[in-house]
């Protein structure tokens, strides 16, 4: 599987879990858990996308783990971002930013270890 498509997959599913463990963090979050799973999921789709491109160019793993890292908290931080305009939501800081970034940082661990080039 040529490594951005792996990158997707795997984002998709890592994710999906990323958008559950709000049920966990954050249980007041239980009604609005489908639209949390659905970004979640599509957060996690692009950054795979993201990662794995960068896993065809860079052949470190240190690097694509720190470049996952770097986009899993890119992208937790504009979901943050975007929920602190609206003044009477809450905002769930550290439940958005660590998931996401360890999303990111495992993406970018199996992207740089799939042994298939694209």
């Amino acid at each position: 599987m040529k490594k951005p498509v792996y990158g997707m997959a795997l984002g998709a599913v890592l994710g999906a879990l990323d958008g559950l463990s709000s049920l966990v963090s954050a249980p007041e979050t239980a009604p609005g858990i489908l639209g949390i799973v659905v970004g979640s999921t599509f957060k996690g789709v692009l950054a795979g996308v993201l990662i794995g491109w960068f896993a065809t160019r860079v052949k470190s793993l240190a690097m694509g783990m720190v470049f996952g890292l770097g986009v899993g908290a890119a992208f937790a931080w504009l979901i943050v971002y975007l929920q602190s305009l609206d003044p009477n939501a809450p905002v769930y800081f550290w439940e958005i930013m660590l998931p996401g970034s360890l999303v990111g940082l495992l993406v970018g661990y199996a992207t740089q270890r799939e042994r298939r080039a694209a």
